[in-house]
């Protein structure tokens, strides 16, 4: 396993390039092109995109897509400050967090006209359990949601703007064109949309029709582009995750009292208990965790040395998320041990190495690691 000789990114993370000759990957080098870019004329680029939508407005300026979490508030604390009128939309996970319903009704009194979409229940366990059995993933349909649902309200309410949060191909590694990119079109949809290439037609099968799945289709892709323009607030204002808490914070946010079930941050992935679930899988599959980007990210902001970051991937270890893994358990109807039989088979080989009965990663980050 290779590993970035400036943050602690592996080579096995999706979209991520380590170059052979510096040794850097391209989240790396991309974080430190920030320092490059006029921001004052990303600004008055945000400008004229506001202006536009205005001049093509029917009533709500855009769609803020939203959730109980810290980028939610900056998202739309950004917008008011620009005097638009939003709709914020919100899919409302099944396992939300106490925590998480207290950010988003904040969020709400700072001024924002609501709307909350929910999904059958039953259907959204049948499909986190399809998802899971077949590709190792349960929050495939939550990505469907949270991708399609906004698409298809702003397509209802003929809304021209959808302001997204940060770019994981921006933040996380991705080519030079989708990371030059602002906005999100089909092309970045399909590929850095988490649902593993697949739609939701692709999911039609005797326990879930089209008409269950329903929620989960977009409008088609190709067509956003002439009534409904996404784009990403990140690329427009300096995103990094310390500086939206504390625009967040400044308007009410609430961090998680406890420490983080997953990751370095205790105000990121809060508002929804199964995300850690998500988090976790990526250690079977790719052989790093949460809390790997978490720490990446913190280097990269020259808050942290290599060095500290290796110290506490060795403190906190992998992370099991218990108590979630059990309610995700109870919630989509199967037992513990048939989770675990169910995620084994997702362990990649190209990364683990079986040795005395245990699984290993050779070339591991943290040398005196204790394997489980």
């Amino acid at each position: 396993m290779k590993y970035c000789n400036r943050c602690i990114i592996p080579e096995s993370r999706p979209n991520i390039e380590i170059d052979a000759d510096s040794g850097t990957c391209n989240a790396c080098h991309t974080h430190a092109t920030k320092k490059e870019i006029d921001w004052n004329q990303r600004k008055e680029a945000f400008h004229s995109v506001i202006a536009e939508a205005r001049s093509r407005s029917e009533g709500y300026d855009c769609v803020i897509p939203v959730s109980g979490g810290k980028d939610s508030t900056w998202q739309v604390t950004r917008c008011l400050e620009w005097d638009m009128k939003p709709l914020a939309v919100t899919w409302k996970t099944p396992a939300r967090t106490q925590v998480g319903q207290q950010n988003l009704d904040n969020l709400v009194r700072l001024g924002v006209d609501h709307l909350e979409f929910q999904i059958n229940p039953v259907v959204e366990s049948k499909f986190m359990l399809a998802c899971l059995e077949k590709k190792g993933d349960p929050a495939i349909p939550m990505h469907m949601a949270i991708f399609n649902i906004p698409r298809r309200i702003a397509r209802c309410f003929r809304i021209p703007l959808i302001v997204w949060g940060e770019n994981p191909a921006f933040e996380y590694g991705g080519t030079e064109e989708e990371r030059r990119g602002f906005s999100m079109d089909a092309q970045w949809l399909r590929k850095y949309g988490v649902t593993q290439g697949t739609k939701a037609g692709d999911w039609v099968s005797e326990d879930l029709s089209a008409r269950d799945l329903l929620p989960y289709f977009g409008p088609p892709l190709e067509d956003d582009g002439a009534e409904t323009l996404g784009v990403f607030m990140g690329y427009y204002f300096p995103w990094d995750p310390k500086t939206s808490l504390e625009v967040a914070s400044r308007n009410g946010f609430q961090s998680r009292r406890e420490g983080p079930k997953v990751g370095y941050y205790n105000y990121a992935d809060i508002d929804d208990d199964f995300i850690s679930i998500h988090h976790y899988l990526k250690w079977y599959k790719f052989g790093f965790t949460r809390l790997f980007d978490n720490l990446s990210l913190e280097i990269r902001n020259e808050r942290m040395s290599r060095d500290q970051a290796i110290a506490i991937l060795r403190e906190k270890g992998e992370q099991y998320p218990d108590e979630d893994i059990e309610r995700f358990c109870q919630f989509v109807g199967i037992t513990h041990r048939r989770f675990r039989e169910i995620i084994e088979r997702f362990r990649n080989p190209q990364v683990w190495t079986k040795r005395a009965e245990r699984w290993e990663i050779d070339g591991f980050l943290v040398e005196d690691w204790e394997w489980r």
